[in-house]
Order: C-alpha cells, then sequence, then structure tokens
C-alpha cells in the first residue's frame, strides 16, 4: 500500500510539473512537447495567424526544427489593421507580402524573455533584434513589461511571454509589426 501510494504520488508530481510548463493561449494547452504550428491551430486567437501562415507557404518552416521566437499577433492584432488587410493579404498573388509580414515577427534562435529582457539592459535601455525577413525590431521596456518596435514605428506589446515549444518559443503581441 505504501509503495502503491509513493507510485502514485510520484505520478500526480510529474503531471503537476509538466503541467507547470503548459501555458494556455487562446483557450488551449500550448505543450512544449509539441511545435510552433501543432500548438497554435489549437488556440482561438490565433486563427487569422494560422491562415496566414497556411496561405503563405509558411507550415513547414514553423514546424521544422528551428528554433525560433514568434511573436504572434492575435485575431485582435489583425482586426486592428485597415479594413480590407486580411482579406487583401490573403490573395495568392499578395503572397510575397504576406510572406514578409509573418516572417518579420519571426527571429532565429529560442529568445526567452528573461533572454530579451537582459539584451534590452545590456543596450541602455534597447534591444534591436534582426527578424528572418531581414528587418529589424526594437524591443524596449515599460516598467517590467516588454513592448516592441516596428521599423514603420508601430508598437506591440507582448501580453503572453514564454510559451515554449519543441522548436522555440512564442511570445503574443497585440499588435501586428509591419516591416518597411
Amino acid at each position: 500500500m505504501k509503495k502503491l501510494f509513493i507510485a502514485a504520488f510520484a505520478l500526480v508530481a510529474m503531471a503537476t510539473a509538466t503541467n507547470a510548463q503548459t501555458v494556455m493561449v487562446g483557450g488551449a494547452p500550448m505543450y512544449p512537447t509539441k511545435d510552433i504550428v501543432d500548438n497554435a491551430v489549437n488556440s482561438k486567437d490565433h486563427t487569422t495567424l494560422v491562415a496566414a501562415v497556411k496561405e503563405a507557404g509558411l507550415v513547414e518552416t514553423l514546424k521544422s526544427t528551428g528554433p525560433f521566437t514568434v511573436f504572434a499577433p492575435t485575431n485582435e492584432a489583425f482586426n486592428k489593421l485597415p479594413e480590407g488587410t486580411v482579406p487583401t493579404l490573403l490573395k495568392p498573388e499578395n503572397k510575397a507580402m504576406l510572406t514578409k509580414i509573418l516572417t518579420y515577427h519571426v527571429v532565429s534562435g529560442r529568445v526567452s524573455a528573461a533572454d530579451l529582457v537582459a539584451k534590452i539592459k545590456a543596450g541602455g535601455g534597447k534591444a534591436e533584434l534582426k527578424t528572418v525577413s531581414g528587418g529589424t525590431l526594437t524591443a524596449m521596456l515599460d516598467g517590467k513589461k516588454v513592448y516592441l518596435v516596428d521599423e514603420k514605428g508601430g508598437k506591440s506589446w507582448v501580453t503572453i511571454a514564454d510559451v515554449f515549444q519543441k522548436n522555440g518559443v512564442i511570445h503574443v503581441v497585440n499588435t501586428v509589426l509591419m516591416p518597411n
């Protein structure tokens, strides 16, 4: 009986440790054992992003080993764009522009929130991040909150940080970042 209790306790402890690493985004658990795409498709807050990633042909890239840091805009972030922007971007003839915008939200490597804050502090209050698209994002702090400034001067706040994936990390942002 004692061994059974110890075994059951160990299983509960392991399950708790695993769940502690699982973050909820858009009403769905984001498992650190799944890749970026396999997690994102379950978030009801990222249906526009997922549709855009599919249309741009970036699914296989974001399922690869990476690692990647993705600043993932929510549906609300896409809704802030001028009316008609998203349907226009999703047209096949605009694939190059869509791809540029999406890859502007991706940085090579796994950059945790702690890494980002350390880079900002080391940079005297700013950290420049080179995106996969070749552009630059500037990360800054307002108190303890991280925000990003895009090349057009737009500002996006990290609303959920450190959603770790097997091939990187997602930081949820509240505004679509726009490259030059």
